[in-house]
């Protein structure tokens, strides 16, 4: 199908449908939630690549993950503008590799497939441990992708995504070559068909998958926030008065209540937690309660390192266990390379770096064998299987997101711990100061939830589980090397069987202007109205 030209140049084209493609699929983002719009986006972006060069391809992918990025970490603007341009950019060059090796005519559908997801599993684990933080999996806790989190994870999701993207189209081809006369629409239409029709039976499959198993035990929970203001940093508040605001909130906790939890580094020390009036007062709170109490706290540990752990008390106000946070936050916790970095940067904002807690974040109480990810973590599925491989029965996410003055990253937070419940078959408890705290069944399904900036106590109840899903039984392994499988099965395809459905050799690599130009003129002595034909290309 010959489409209408919207510029002299095709490769303009291109490059703003793909733009466009990633804008689209970042509405399925929190806090926006849009998520039926993310197969269109990544559709718009496989029709923007169709036979076209490695080059073209490339610039393509990048704009896709700008269009993406760009929106999905705009939180990173309001701490440092130039770092978060960097960011933004380094993030968008996964889908810029994703596209170029994604072919350009035959095994387009298979390699699409694998290379997306494989860029997507990259971004999450790699470099300085990754960043799942506006990542497309998180924009279908709303959807009903949200099911396949307890079979294939989230890079299941994404692949999910892809082929969701990829029938939509092929449909959508096979469209244009009906209206066109074209002879391959209804095996366009069977291909497209077939790609949603597995989607939906792998759908149903992972809603009717097994759990968390049965109840162990129930238990009354409640989830402490202290409220105040947003878009605050550690130096602009009084430690002592965040510490204070929770303890006069838990005053709001029903008495006999079984769990408390109180959020991240709610106790900010200038000295050990053993003698402090701090441990003291929650002492205090927790015999008042009846309850056992968990709360985040925060010490130094010598002149430049300094301890994120969350503390554990009984009914009688005795310790019975502690934490130490795994997974630390890059330059918000600690300065990779911080000699090199302070040339370049205001370091001063991380005066410290913190310790790396080295043991499994399982703490047992009479509440149950508790499970803790402390804030950042609750975004990385690896924390959530250690914890829930190691006995955890419920998990608990202290989190503090004051710092973001925006309800976007506390709501991707959000979002992060719903994926978390179902991948883990868990219910779930998250304190903030400000919000959002919540309690999350183990089907993702928000039981109660605060409102942002306000003062209040989040009660429900919860189901201690042993079970385990299949997710948490074979991880992200076999999702990764089925897609690195269907990465190489389309390019095998593509080598063998290169060159359109119509026969017609795809465009090499456009290697500098002059051979872009040529490539113009060309298309106008042709008479063409775009590139060539979109979705001329046989589907696999």
């Amino acid at each position: 199908m010959k489409l209408s030209r919207v510029t002299s140049s095709p490769t303009f084209a291109s490059l703003v449908v793909g733009l466009v493609g990633g804008l689209v699929a970042a509405a399925s983002l929190p806090p926006f939630g849009f998520w039926p719009v993310a197969p269109l986006g990544i559709a718009m972006l496989l029709l923007a690549l169709e036979d076209h060069g490695w080059a073209r391809r490339c610039a393509t992918g990048w704009l896709f993950g700008l269009g993406l990025m760009v929106p999905g970490l705009w939180w990173a603007s309001h701490f440092n503008w130039y770092g978060a341009v960097l960011l933004m950019a380094f993030e968008a060059a996964f889908f810029a590799a994703a596209a170029c090796v994604i072919a350009p005519g035959r095994g387009r559908t298979l390699t699409a497939i694998g290379a997306l997801t494989l860029a997507e599993a990259a971004r999450e684990s790699w470099p300085l441990g990754g960043l799942p933080i506006g990542g497309l999996p998180l924009g279908q806790v709303g959807g009903p992708l949200l099911a396949l989190a307890r079979l294939i994870g989230p890079m299941g999701i994404m692949a999910a995504l892809v082929v969701a993207g990829a029938g939509i189209r092929i449909l959508t081809t096979a469209l244009a070559a009906k209206s066109d006369g074209g002879d391959g629409a209804l095996r366009r239409t069977a291909h497209g068909s077939i790609l949603l029709g597995l989607l939906a039976l792998l759908v149903a499959w992972a809603a009717l998958a097994p759990s968390g198993g049965p109840a162990l035990a129930h238990r009354s929970v409640a989830a402490v926030q202290g409220g105040g203001r947003r878009g605050t940093s550690a130096q602009q508040t009084d430690p002592a008065q965040v510490t204070t605001a929770h303890l006069a909130a838990a005053l709001g906790v029903p008495t006999g209540t079984q769990l408390t939890v109180l959020p991240e580094d709610v106790v900010g020390l200038d000295g050990p937690l053993v003698g402090s009036w701090q441990l003291a007062s929650l002492r205090s709170t927790a015999r008042a309660l009846g309850t056992t109490l968990l709360a985040g706290v925060t010490t130094p540990v010598g002149r430049q390192r300094f301890d994120n752990f969350v503390v554990a008390l009984n009914r009688h106000g005795h310790i019975i266990g502690s934490v130490e946070k795994v997974h630390r936050v890059p330059f918000g916790e600690y300065v990779p390379a911080r000699s090199f970095m302070s040339r370049f940067a205001d370091l001063s904002g991380v005066p410290r770096d913190a310790v790396v807690g080295t043991s499994h974040e399982v703490v047992a109480t009479p509440a149950g064998k508790l499970g803790v990810l402390i804030s950042f973590e609750v975004f990385f599925s690896s924390r959530g299987r250690d914890v829930v491989t190691h006995g955890a029965q419920a998990l608990v996410v202290p989190t503090n997101t004051t710092s973001y003055p925006t309800a976007q990253m506390p709501a991707q937070e959000l979002a992060a711990a719903r994926l978390q419940a179902v991948e883990r078959g868990r219910y779930l408890v998250q304190a903030s100061p400000t919000g959002f705290s919540a309690v999350i069944a183990p089907s993702g399904k928000v039981l109660a939830q605060s409102v942002l900036s306000r003062r209040e106590v989040v009660t429900g109840r919860i189901e201690l589980l042993s079970g385990s899903t299949i997710y948490t039984t074979i991880g992200d392994l076999p999702v990764v090397l089925l897609a690195a499988v269907v990465l190489l099965a389309g390019q095998i395809r593509s080598i063998r069987w290169p060159g359109r459905a119509d026969g017609a050799p795809i465009e090499e690599p456009l290697g500098d202007e002059d051979e872009e130009g040529d490539d113009d003129e060309q298309a106008h002595s042709e008479g063409d109205l775009m590139e060539p034909e979109l979705g001329g290309a046989q589907s696999s």
